[in-house]
């Protein structure tokens, strides 16, 4: 958003004095954790709070690079088991990286793998070393360690890697979530280790714990003396409840580095965002926007557009009469509907177009009630929040 590089009237303005910080705090909300930063990147510097566009196998589905582009996100996330499998780490090296492959000039993030495979249940076997799995491809076993994790993600070329970590499902055992804390702060010592000097990769680690505030904090505890770039709070959205996940994130949330940015990964509904923000979340992924996209549901200001409901078939009017994306200045609903109905690729681009602006409309607009001081109203209006 234009304009926002400098704080509003009555904003507190804690810029960070740590010369070794990547992030400078340019503005901060007085009744909650919500800030606006700058996080220096070697592509480029992002603005947060932001959310990034999932692009998983170095595309963000339903898109062009050249549209993405228009979109302007901040950052762009992609992930190293599926470009680990699918070209594979020497092709995309061959190539110039995986800026140049993805055609893609912004920041990206590379989520390390972890809780790929950890979803892949059967086919996969930790150890102290590392983990071994099988390919959900063509079944061929590959074998990621700390060392070879960290090592991929600076071959891709990447602003920012992630730890390898050990992501359990929740609800878990508390002597599981013990051994995945263990584990992961093991793993992220030797991540850390393996990053040669002089690199421009940025390295996260990752706070593990499920919703033990205990293990949370040890957790963060053990990462934090390791000197990481960022800090990302992982194994949320494993299978609990969204109103259990909110206290555990609005406690851990805020002792987080405060000089380091701050990362809340899988989550993404527009409550969720706004919620964690206040809690002083800085980095946001998640597939909702593209994958709702593709399955005919459009984010909007009046609530959730779905295409395939018979009240829009003669709806001559955009799908959000307040956005100004593209396919809302382009196109009718009833089209979309139409389009949708037919299974017509072109679907696809419009919606993913539309979800898509309407989450990066919505990152400038926390951001920019951030720097004015209107975080409290915008947080009240879209997350229900009471007032204080």
């Amino acid at each position: 958003m234009s304009g926002d590089r400098g704080p509003g009237s009555g904003v507190r303005n804690p810029f960070q004095a740590n010369p070794t910080s990547c992030l400078r705090v340019v503005a901060a909300d007085g009744a909650s954790h919500a800030r606006a930063g700058e996080f220096v990147t070697a592509h480029g510097t992002v603005r947060t709070p932001a959310f990034m566009p999932v692009g998983t196998a170095a595309s963000v589905k339903g898109i062009a690079p050249w549209e993405l582009e228009r979109l302007a996100p901040e950052m762009v996330l992609a992930n190293t088991y599926h470009l680990l499998l699918r070209p594979g780490v020497e092709a995309i090296e061959r190539l110039g990286g995986l800026h140049a492959f993805m055609a893609w000039r912004g920041p990206i993030l590379t989520d390390s793998g972890g809780f790929q495979v950890f979803s892949l249940a059967e086919r996969r076997r930790y150890d102290e070393d590392g983990v071994t799995f099988r390919s959900h491809i063509d079944g061929s076993e590959l074998r990621v360690t700390p060392e070879s994790c960290v090592d991929t993600q600076r071959r891709l070329g990447v602003d920012v890697a992630m730890c390898l970590d050990v992501c359990p499902a929740l609800p878990a055992a508390r002597a599981d979530l013990e051994n995945a804390v263990a584990v992961t702060s093991r793993w992220a010592a030797r991540c850390r280790a393996a990053v040669p000097p002089g690199g421009s990769t940025r390295l996260f680690g990752i706070v593990q714990g499920g919703l033990d505030l205990e293990l949370r904090r040890r957790s963060l505890a053990e990462l934090a003396a390791l000197g990481f770039d960022g800090h990302a709070l992982g194994g949320f959205s494993v299978g609990e409840p969204p109103e259990a996940m909110w206290p555990a994130v609005a406690e851990i949330g805020p002792e987080l580095p405060a000089d380091r940015p701050r990362y809340l990964m899988g989550v993404g509904t527009v409550r969720d965002i706004v919620n964690a923000v206040a809690a002083g979340i800085d980095l946001f992924d998640c597939v909702i926007p593209t994958r709702n996209a593709r399955n005919g549901l459009l984010h909007t200001s009046r609530g959730a557009v779905v295409l395939k409901n018979a009240r829009w078939k003669l709806a001559d009017e955009p799908a959000d009469p307040a956005c100004d994306c593209a396919t809302c200045r382009t196109c009718s609903v009833a089209y979309l509907r139409h389009l949708y109905l037919a299974r017509e690729a072109a679907v696809v681009v419009l919606a993913t177009v539309h979800n898509l602006h309407f989450y990066l409309t919505l990152m400038r607009r926390v951001r920019w009630a951030i720097m004015t001081g209107r975080f409290a109203a915008l947080h009240r209006d879209v997350s229900g929040a009471p007032a204080d």
